[in-house]
């Protein structure tokens, strides 16, 4: 073989190829997370559960995606995101095959729970932003960051409809059967996600991750940061999980609120890439303050508005447009402080905070039903939270931090 056509092989995976691949193995782990709501309705009725039990699987499986990230991340940084892909695909079906026969709520805890919960962790956002980060240029990684939760958000369009319409026509048992075959698909995407690792440049390799947890607990911003992002948990997976009972409880048949989480979906392909582009010539922290305070405002004109199914499809579009433009911008900033050389750790710490809300905002959600029998509080705590997070960015210090060159890891 000639140094020609090993050298040809080693360089196809270029940055376009690593975004492309990455946005597709994260349109669908993150596209059948977001199925999961549909699934709330049929199996609580037929496995005669109460909401808090399927909420708590649910919670307790952000909560595990957020608690394992920060390692998943680390192992990725230190031996490959492409493995850790891998593996996170192989339980990522495994979880859901067991998910379809549960054998009942602390069963259902352990599949949907505790297996997806690690799945995902291996399959996120921190796993694939990590190495996009690092294939591009720093001027074009918010854009690139963006294009790739643009396509997440797409998986979240696409796999709705697709898990609505196997639950209508073979039941929710046989529809997480066929996701769990559909997501083995994120096992060749990852051959994309190979770095070589003797290509960066020497000064990237000499802060061991020790060092860069010390630098990055000692910035006030990033806690700032981390916390805010605590919100965003909270709200969107509320949002995820209980919009379609809470469309039932107003009266209205289960595929709109399957449409409205859709155009969620097909609003944040254009919300995530738009943030994402602003990102790139506008300062992050302020972005984010604004997108959090929209988000509060969009939330209090719905629940203020007569709910119909065109109230609820503009809800939908305007909360799309909000919906992860955080994860592009929050990335973005952790990037521009700290680097990219530790981004899956640094990000995945991030994404803890961010899951420890999915898990309130979930588990909060069912306890707060099943006790005053509707979600009218959880949606005023929504608001203010909300306001809190667009508070907390603003006074972020986001300058780059200036390291011995000993130490220098940009």
């Amino acid at each position: 073989m000639t140094t020609t056509t090993i050298a040809a092989r080693k360089n196809w995976r270029t940055p376009t190829v690593v975004l492309i691949c990455g946005g597709l193995a994260l349109t669908v782990a993150l596209g059948t997370r977001h199925s999961f709501g549909l699934f709330l309705q049929p199996m609580t009725q037929d496995l005669e559960w109460n909401r808090q039990t399927f909420a708590f699987a649910m919670a307790l499986q952000n909560l595990v995606y957020g608690i394992a990230q920060p390692f998943t991340g680390m192992i990725a940084d230190r031996f490959g995101a492409a493995r850790v892909m891998i593996v996170g695909a192989i339980l990522y079906a495994i979880g859901l095959l067991w998910m379809s026969n549960p054998a009942g709520g602390a069963d259902f805890s352990m599949s949907a729970g505790v297996m997806i919960g690690l799945a995902l962790s291996c399959s996120g956002f921190s796993i694939v932003f990590g190495v996009i980060g690092r294939a591009f240029p720093a001027e074009k990684r918010s854009m690139a960051l963006g294009i790739a939760g643009a396509a997440g958000s797409l998986g979240q369009f696409i796999m709705l409809p697709f898990g609505q319409l196997l639950i209508n026509q073979i039941g929710w048992h046989y529809a997480l059967m066929t996701l769990a075959l559909t997501i083995l698909l994120i096992a060749p995407l990852s051959a994309a996600m190979v770095e070589d690792k003797d290509s960066q440049p020497v000064s990237q390799n000499r802060q061991s991750i020790p060092e860069a947890l010390r630098e990055a607990g000692r910035h006030k911003g990033y806690w700032l940061l981390c916390l805010a992002y605590t919100v965003c948990g909270f709200q969107v997976m509320f949002i995820s999980i209980h919009f379609p009972a809470y469309m039932t409880d107003q009266h209205m048949p289960p595929e709109v609120g399957m449409a409205a989480l859709a155009l969620i979906g097909l609003f944040n392909v254009l919300g995530s890439y738009t943030w994402g582009w602003l990102g790139g010539r506008h300062t992050k922290k302020y972005l984010l303050s604004a997108l959090y305070l929209a988000r509060s405002v969009a939330i209090t004109v719905f629940i203020m508005t007569p709910v119909s199914p065109w109230s609820v499809y503009i809800f939908g579009a305007v909360i799309g447009f909000l919906w992860l433009g955080t994860v592009p911008l929050t990335s973005g900033v952790i990037a521009q402080i700290f680097g990219v050389k530790y981004m899956s750790t640094l990000t995945g710490i991030a994404f803890l905070f961010h899951q420890v809300g999915s898990f309130l905002g979930i588990g909060l959600a069912g306890f707060l039903f099943d006790t005053t029998g509707s979600y009218t509080v959880m949606w005023i705590l929504t608001i203010a939270m909300g306001i809190v997070a667009g508070i907390l960015n603003y006074p972020i210090d986001d300058r780059q931090i200036e390291r011995s060159p000993a130490a220098a890891t940009t």
